[in-house]
């Protein structure tokens, strides 16, 4: 699955996507997104909803003021796992069927194109190919 993001996110905003210690949790299909890098990390905590395999709000206050997407749902549209993992969750909710366990979802294709060249795609680091350092 290919990270769908707007076509003009802003550099701040993709970077803090990449580098902050996002938690992710499954809620019925959305994903609950905890910053792990705040003092109390509950205070820092939102829901994404995922809506036709894109994350499409979020219940952060800079989501609701601004036209460009907020870092909580630019961290999820940039880690395509948890996007699937999300959709076969309202999936099986809605009576249908989750992957089998032969669909090999592990060696994740490099998306780093579709980021800033300065920011490796989420598939690269946790895969070992590129280290966020770069």
């Amino acid at each position: 699955m290919t990270p769908v993001l707007p076509e003009f996110v802003p550099t701040r905003v993709l970077k803090r996507a990449q580098y902050e210690a996002f938690a992710f949790e499954l809620l019925d299909g959305d994903v609950r997104v905890r910053n792990e890098s705040y003092a109390d990390p509950s205070a820092h905590e939102y829901r994404v909803r995922i809506r036709d395999g894109v994350p499409d709000s979020c219940s952060c206050p800079a989501d609701a003021s601004g036209d460009d997407p907020c870092k909580h749902r630019v961290a999820v549209a940039i880690r395509p796992r948890i996007i699937e993992l999300a959709v076969q969750m309202r999936v099986v909710a809605d009576g249908g069927t989750p992957l089998s366990a032969d669909d090999d979802t592990t060696d994740l294709p490099c998306e780093c194109e579709q980021l800033s060249e300065d920011v490796p795609c989420w598939n690269c680091v946790d895969a070992g190919r590129r280290d966020l350092s770069e």
